[in-house]
């Protein structure tokens, strides 16, 4: 047996191996593991961060937290954080009820400037005559106006002033005799001539008509040998048409007196009683004249209870 010459001799005159060292046998890193991304720095922490990289020693933020920070919000969250929840102030609210207040005023001008109007849709020359017929109206007043402070200027200056004053009561007394009825009456005016075809024609028109001739300043009126006065009514229609429980039929014929130039006008405005008529399938003709006679006399009638005042 060949000895080694490197090997020492043991104890027993053995040779002992040579100890050599092992090969080294290190285990393997294990594989590191991914870096998760951190969240976004919040501004508390962002703010902190940025304080403290002045500090020495401080810690650097990490790249992806920087960037994060950095962000905005998108145009529809910013949009969400300004309409809820609801900021309302005092200043706005009072403002709301001020637009509120405002929008119901226009409102109520706009729907009360747009209903219908007879007079919207009229032509000029009706317009006009119109007002031609307000103008005439005014003179009228104007004239009743200057005749009484006449009559006060005669009973002023008049040497007899008890024989001035029963003239004018006799003046008076036969106006209100025309006006009541008692006395027959005669003057310029107008024929008023409505057929009824189809007995459309209700009393509330014939009396609308009265009404608007009235208006446009008609002392005297008569209806098929029936005189109207104030207290005058009207009732039925068609074959059964009455005033004051006198019966009458068609054609109705109006016997006016008054100013001609100012009673046609107003029974052919827009809307008057012509084109009411018309619209029910009946006609009115209207005929101007220097002299009209209202002969139909109605009784004198004492009141009941009413008396003079005057000694």
């Amino acid at each position: 047996m060949s000895v080694n010459p490197n090997e020492k001799p043991g104890p027993d005159g053995t040779p002992e191996a040579e100890e050599r060292p092992e090969p080294d046998k290190r285990p393997e890193p294990a594989p590191e593991p991914e870096a998760e991304e951190e969240p976004a720095a919040k501004p508390e922490q962002a703010r902190t961060a940025e304080g403290a990289g002045s500090a020495p020693g401080a810690a650097v933020p990490a790249p992806g937290a920087a960037a994060g920070a950095g962000e905005t919000p998108s145009g529809r969250r910013r949009l969400a954080d300004a309409l809820w929840p609801p900021r309302v102030t005092r200043a706005q609210l009072v403002v709301a009820l001020l637009l509120a207040c405002l929008g119901f005023g226009l409102a109520i001008q706009v729907s009360s400037t747009s209903e219908g109007s007879a007079l919207r849709g009229a032509r000029q020359e009706d317009l006009v005559r119109i007002l031609d017929e307000l103008d005439d109206r005014t003179q009228r007043l104007e004239d009743e106006k200057a005749r009484l402070e006449k009559q006060r200027s005669e009973l002023e200056s008049s040497s007899d002033q008890a024989e001035e004053a029963r003239r004018q009561t006799r003046e008076k007394e036969r106006q209100l005799g025309i006006l009541a009825g008692t006395v027959a009456a005669e003057g310029p005016g107008i024929t008023l001539t409505v057929t009824d075809p189809v007995g459309a024609v209700e009393s509330d028109m014939l009396l609308d008509t009265i009404q608007e001739l009235r208006a446009a300043g008609a002392e005297a009126i008569q209806v098929d040998g029936v005189r109207v006065v104030a207290d005058s009514y009207f009732t039925g229609g068609g074959d059964d048409m009455r005033i004051d429980g006198t019966p009458v039929t068609a054609p109705y014929v109006f016997k006016v007196i008054g100013k001609p130039e100012d009673l046609e006008p107003a029974l052919n405005i827009p809307g008057g009683v012509v084109q009411t008529l018309e619209k029910e399938q009946a006609t009115a003709t209207v005929e101007r004249s220097a002299k009209i006679v209202v002969d139909a006399l109605r009784p004198a009638k004492r009141p009941d209870y009413a008396r003079s005042s005057s000694p």
